[in-house]
């Protein structure tokens, strides 16, 4: 009579807990769907769409990497640096200076991460801007910035078009995008972002999304929506139901390239076959590891890909603000500059919210970080 009773207490127990794990997992569910920073969802009309435009890399509900493009075993990650992964002191930044673009030039504001403004062909351009404290759904907890952002969304400019590589929270944060609303004319984002931006701002004619190889004409600057390599996804039930892509920028003078967050692969080789050699490159280059190389390039990888797209200048992002890996937080710029030095290919590296203009590319060249601690 005792066993049975044990027994039946521990069934009682273990049925509790799997009790509470259900609800649990439907509090959750409930909760990611609920609150608005998860972001909106597709419909069943919206993937009959995508199944049309993304034939070849959409199964009808998930994005996927061609497999025709999968090159394995390209680099080790041989780090160098042997820095903490947040340095000990503030990084120096610079006053930004936003109306020495001229229309034949391309300048080009690093704000940190992969937040950038790019003014080319007489727009301004904002690429994957997050202004807020943490990449995160809430600001409660998560990836903390270590640099702040050096400027303001007030500061910025009137900005022509934001684009959004894909959706992870250091690449796309709502109270961002709610704050540039009244300062954004357009957002052009990958196939699935759309939903996120029409749940967050009031003006749906505001917002175009693309397939790859898509493009949208901003009054005489070209936005090509083109191939990257890497995952999607705000929330656990809703992994690689957006799109993730790279930018092509093209005007009458130049083109450059965006990488977004992206492994190495054969679309490098793709692109080019379609757009040629490219005057700047702003490759992802950090917060790589090793157990997460497919969707994340090492530095060497970052290289490589500029040799692939015929780059003429290189320019590393997706580092000096959050700490998403284990790496030393400048072993990114310290290995890609050896890298293109190493090949001949020349690589600049303005502060934080420094102006780079691209015609004078050669004073550029400050190997700032090497200063910091």
């Amino acid at each position: 009579m005792m066993l049975f009773l044990k027994q039946h207490k521990v069934i009682t127990v273990l049925l509790c807990i799997l009790i509470f794990i259900i609800l649990l997992i439907i509090f959750a569910l409930i909760f990611m769907r609920a609150f608005p920073s998860f972001g909106g969802r597709p419909t069943k009309a919206d993937r009959e769409n995508y199944s049309q435009r993304a034939e070849g890399y959409y199964d009808g509900e998930h994005f996927i990497y061609p497999s025709q493009w999968v090159i394995d075993g390209v680099s080790a990650d041989n780090r160098v640096s042997k820095k903490e992964t947040v340095p000990k002191e503030a990084l120096p930044t610079e006053v930004p200076d936003l109306t020495k673009a001229q229309t034949e030039d391309v300048a080009v504001t690093w704000l940190g991460h992969s937040s950038l403004l790019i003014q080319m062909g007489g727009k301004n351009i904002l690429v994957d801007p997050v202004f807020s404290e943490r990449s995160s759904p809430v600001q409660w907890v998560g990836p903390k910035r270590y640099t702040q952002p050096p400027i303001s969304i007030d500061d910025l400019p009137q900005i022509d078009a934001v684009l959004i590589t894909h959706d992870h929270y250091d690449h796309l944060d709502m109270a961002t995008i709610k704050q540039l609303e009244s300062k954004a004319s357009h957002y052009i984002v990958p196939l699935g972002i759309e939903k996120h931006i029409k749940r967050w701002i009031d003006d749906d004619d505001k917002v175009t999304e693309l397939a790859w190889w898509e493009s949208f004409d901003l009054g005489g600057l070209q936005v090509f929506c083109t191939p990257s390599n890497h995952k999607s996804g705000r929330a656990l039930d809703n992994q690689q139901t957006t799109l993730f892509c790279s930018w092509v920028l093209k005007d009458e003078y130049h083109q450059i390239y965006d990488s977004g967050d992206t492994g190495y692969g054969g679309h490098f080789e793709e692109i080019h076959k379609r757009f040629g050699d490219f005057d700047l490159f702003l490759p992802d280059c950090g917060q790589y590891n090793i157990n997460w190389h497919y969707w994340h390039m090492l530095p060497e990888e970052s290289e490589l890909a500029a040799e692939t797209l015929g780059a003429e200048v290189v320019m590393p992002i997706h580092w000096g603000a959050f700490v998403l890996s284990d790496h030393g937080w400048d072993d990114p710029p310290q290995r890609l500059t050896a890298a293109c030095e190493a090949n001949g290919i020349e690589i600049v590296t303005p502060k934080i919210s420094e102006t780079m203009l691209l015609s004078e590319q050669e004073n550029y060249h400050d190997r700032w970080w090497e200063n910091c601690e």
